[in-house]
């Protein structure tokens, strides 16, 4: 048997790949043209399967994508060829987790707002005297970004999307002592987790305090998230974005937070990315920005390279594999 590696790999990492992948040849390929070449009679890939090299290939019967993201990694012919696919799942959920909570938190603590008080060396507690806070309506009216510390325990965690990292956000909202409530079209709901229908998303967003996207881009889940579907949700409620940034219409939620018809966002990911300099999320504050980011954490390098070992000592033993791609759903 032979595994083919495009792009090629470290020489650390190269090592326990052919440790793990035992009696199998492994070759690596620099570019596309030598990956076509050296496919025509591998039976399993780790990297990239480009359209031209799944034509070229004869017997191809795995390929481990380097993503856990698969909206750009397959294409018709993938789809519809007998090639198993199996992605990175599961590798990022602690750290996206971590992620959402550090949103909650400032959002929870107002440290977005303190934060630039303190870049302009401003002393104010906000929520003490709210007749005395800089008024977005009337005399007196606090708007949501302005108003006093809020405790967790007190709210409800909406989590959409409830594999790894949902669930994962899931199980930290429990502990802060929220109510928590999920929604997944396949997944079931950890234990302690109110369970809510795809089909019934609108009851989440209207009890929620604070909504996580954390589903994948799917044909179902692109701009989920519209102008309609956020009016759905409490105008005290921040959204948090950690899934694809193609699930939340870009355009629609700028115009919700600047409507006042949401208290705030946390996004790390972005319809466009990178998110346009003009534009106007930047200067919102009430909206955190990371830059596709959540997922960066010194622990992630060796997960990732686990991953593919596993699948690989299962491929040559002949096992199931793991994180097994329904190439249809795109996740």
């Amino acid at each position: 048997m032979k595994l083919l590696l495009y792009p090629t790999v470290a020489e650390e990492r190269l090592a326990r790949i052919r440790e793990a992948a035992g009696p199998m040849i492994v070759v690596q390929a620099a570019d596309e043209s030598q990956a076509i070449d050296e496919i025509a009679d591998a039976d399993a890939l780790f990297g990239y399967l480009t359209p031209a090299m799944l034509e070229a290939a004869t017997r191809l019967r795995w390929a481990q994508a380097p993503t856990a993201s698969m909206e750009k990694y397959l294409y018709p012919q993938l789809v519809e060829s007998p090639v198993i696919v199996t992605n990175m799942r599961g590798i990022f959920s602690d750290v996206i987790a971590d992620h959402v909570f550090a949103f909650i938190l400032c959002f929870a603590k107002n440290f977005h707002t303190y934060i630039r008080q303190q870049m302009r060396c401003e002393w104010h507690m906000l929520g003490r005297d709210p007749g005395e806070l800089p008024g977005y309506g009337g005399p007196g009216e606090v708007h949501a970004s302005d108003r006093a510390a809020i405790t967790l325990a007190d709210c409800t965690l909406g989590v959409v999307g409830l594999g790894g990292i949902g669930a994962e956000t899931a199980r930290r909202g429990l502990a802060f002592g929220m109510r928590v409530l999920g929604s997944d079209p396949k997944m079931a709901a950890p234990p302690g987790v109110g369970f809510v229908p795809a089909n019934r998303l609108d009851d989440l967003l209207s009890q929620s305090d604070f909504v996580v996207i954390a589903a994948p881009h799917t044909p179902e889940t692109c701009k989920l998230f519209n102008r309609e579907r956020i009016r759905k949700m409490k105008r005290t409620a921040h959204l948090i974005n950690v899934g694809r940034g193609v699930i939340v219409d870009l355009a629609d939620l700028t115009a919700a937070l600047e409507a006042g018809e949401i208290a705030g966002a946390g996004l790390d990911v972005f319809e466009t990315e990178p998110l346009p300099a003009n534009h106007p999320l930047w200067r919102m504050p009430n909206v955190i920005i990371t830059p596709h980011c959540a997922a960066a954490s010194p622990r992630v390098p060796e997960r990732h390279l686990q991953v593919l070992l596993d699948n690989l000592r299962r491929f040559v033993a002949g096992q199931p594999l793991c994180n097994i791609v329904d190439k249809r759903m795109w996740c």
